[in-house]
């Protein structure tokens, strides 16, 4: 590759990572809210098919860029972006810590009471959704580079599923079993919020395939990769 290609290359690196973290911040401010899809008439649990977090609407997208971020520049470039991830969600936690901590004004259009309302369980939330995620991320990392030497590259919808399926269960159940067990949700409600956010991170993942082929072709594509080639950035 060239200067100017890898150049290139290490901007889209920091574009992606710039995507990831943004997602996975954001999932952590908005879990508060849950909202309903009900394409089928099912009760698992004392839950319906489909009654999840918001906060579970841009978490995907930080798996399928893991696996772009797995498959173009490798295992160590992904992990990166996994630390980044965890210091982005420190930070945050900590600004939001301090804005919960000072008092609102008499004429502050959002009062403490309201504050707290939305933000201040965030940071039992973001500790539990951080150790879910750390521990989802590199179960995923791990098992989709396990699954490319074994493929030797090919078959790429197989480790991009497989390591996304698994982790997004570990993920799942972790962060429920946090929040279970810090009292923020009751434990009636824990088989039945478990089944139904892990069938619908399912069905994401099944979704996001294409996407996810459609990037690694036109990285191939721009960068002229072979199969099972990784871009080594300066």
């Amino acid at each position: 590759m060239t200067l100017k290609d890898k150049l290139l290359a290490q901007k889209i690196y920091l574009l992606l990572g710039a995507l990831f973290i943004t997602s996975l911040v954001v999932s952590n401010l908005i879990f508060q809210k849950f909202f309903y899809w009900y394409p089928l008439d099912i009760n698992i649990f004392g839950a319906k098919l489909f009654e999840i977090s918001v906060g579970i609407l841009p978490y995907p997208i930080t798996f399928l860029i893991t696996d772009l971020i797995s498959e173009i520049y490798g295992k160590k470039r992904a992990n990166q972006i996994v630390i980044g991830g965890i210091f982005a969600s420190v930070f945050s936690l900590l600004i939001v810590y301090s804005a919960n901590a000072v008092s609102a004004t008499s004429w502050s259009p959002v009062g403490d009471n309201l504050f707290s309302t939305v933000f201040g369980n965030t940071m039992i939330a973001v500790f539990a959704s951080m150790m879910a995620y750390l521990l989802a991320q590199l179960v995923d990392i791990q098992i989709y580079h396990f699954w490319k030497r074994i493929t030797k590259g090919k078959h790429l919808w197989l480790r991009n599923n497989f390591s996304t399926f698994l982790s997004q269960f570990v993920d799942t159940f972790s962060v429920l079993f946090l929040l279970c067990s810090f009292g923020e949700i009751s434990w009636d409600r824990f088989a039945g919020l478990l089944i139904s956010g892990f069938i619908f991170k399912v069905l994401i993942a099944i979704l996001d395939t294409p996407f996810l082929y459609l990037g690694v072709y036109l990285f191939r594509k721009r960068f002229k990769l072979k199969t099972n080639e990784e871009i080594q950035l300066v």
